[in-house]
């Protein structure tokens, strides 16, 4: 059921005992904006922890409180009165699911969020899910500290590329600016979200030599197979690596998560790749989104290339002669040729 900012700041008002989430393979908006509830609810006297079910990035580290994020362990049970899942679905939370049967407060920015038989609010114009908790703690009546601030900028910069991408609007630098005013400095946290190992830089090189080109370049794909899973750390910004080749309109990264488990990331320049997504079962933003896949790796390839296809040429992004010439093109032919 859709609810109003206001009826989402009663439910938190109301409850006692929370448990704090968002998804699986998370990003800095999800872990900024569970960091920054977890922060406002505390302050508020309430019992709250956070679960996430997957590894957060080495890079988030330095977020404060960072080191209260717990991963469920089997059979684990969290008595609380009230589920509250940032920046997802409800169906991208893996085992956390499991932790409990409170109701859910779902709480998100992505226009492909429908909800289900539980409290929903959604702001898709929102940059990010981190910009909404900003509005909720004004709603709330929280300080908003230094170190909430920090978990709040980090979100809405990680998730509009540090101000790059299409989703940024007047209102997003208006708060972003307003989060600057109360501490934060822009430039230590794009100084540590750009901060790479030697092994991530190699990792990197690595995971751009799988690069492939299909529907005659249009669509570019990189694929992190389960060997090169074992040394990843993380995946974030891989994607954008070969988003921005010249001729490129979707770029995906497929990564192996377990036997017959696929991740799949997706940008753009201009397609929605939020509908390729959603006929996936996943969702996310217009030019940025994902889904996971339980296939095989050659089966999930397969799907995802004629999935991308079928929607470019149906919304006019190709021409048929490109869709027929869906042939794999190597790295290094496509820079000789393309």
């Amino acid at each position: 059921m859709l609810i109003t900012l206001q009826e989402a700041a009663a439910k938190l008002r109301a409850a006692e005992k929370i448990l704090v989430t968002a998804h699986v393979n998370p990003d800095g908006d999800a872990i900024g904006s569970t960091l920054a509830m977890l922060q406002i609810l505390r302050e508020m006297g309430k019992n709250v922890q956070v679960y996430i079910d997957d590894k957060i990035p080495r890079n988030f580290s330095v977020m404060p409180f960072e080191e209260e994020i717990r991963r469920p362990r089997e059979d684990e049970k969290f008595d609380a009165d009230l589920l509250v899942v940032l920046d997802t679905s409800t169906d991208r939370i893996s085992e956390v699911a499991k932790l409990t049967d409170a109701p859910i407060l779902n709480i998100d920015h992505h226009v492909t969020n429908r909800g289900g038989d539980f409290d929903l609010y959604v702001d898709a114009d929102a940059a990010a899910t981190c910009e909404i908790i900003l509005q909720l703690a004004r709603e709330l009546g929280a300080k908003i500290t230094t170190n909430i601030a920090v978990c709040l900028y980090t979100g809405i910069a990680t998730d509009t590329g540090f101000f790059n991408y299409s989703n940024t609007r007047a209102r997003t630098l208006h708060a972003a600016a307003e989060l600057v005013e109360l501490g934060v400095e822009p430039n230590l946290i794009s100084e540590q979200m750009e901060r790479r190992s030697y092994n991530d830089l190699k990792v990197m090189s690595a995971a751009l030599d799988t690069t492939k080109f299909f529907y005659g370049g249009r669509v570019a794909g990189m694929f992190i197979d389960e060997e090169l899973a074992r040394i990843v750390d993380t995946t974030e910004g891989l994607v954008d690596l070969i988003r921005v080749i010249d001729g490129v309109d979707v770029a995906f990264l497929l990564t192996f998560k377990e036997k017959n488990v696929y991740r799949v990331s997706m940008r753009s320049k201009g397609v929605e790749v939020s509908d390729i997504a959603r006929r996936l079962g996943g969702g996310g933003h217009v030019r940025a989104a994902g889904c996971t896949l339980n296939k095989s790796f050659d089966e999930a390839k397969r799907i995802l290339i004629r999935t991308i296809g079928e929607f470019m040429i149906e919304q006019g992004y190709l021409r048929p002669a490109e869709y027929d010439n869906r042939e794999e093109i190597a790295l290094a032919d496509f820079d000789a040729n393309g």
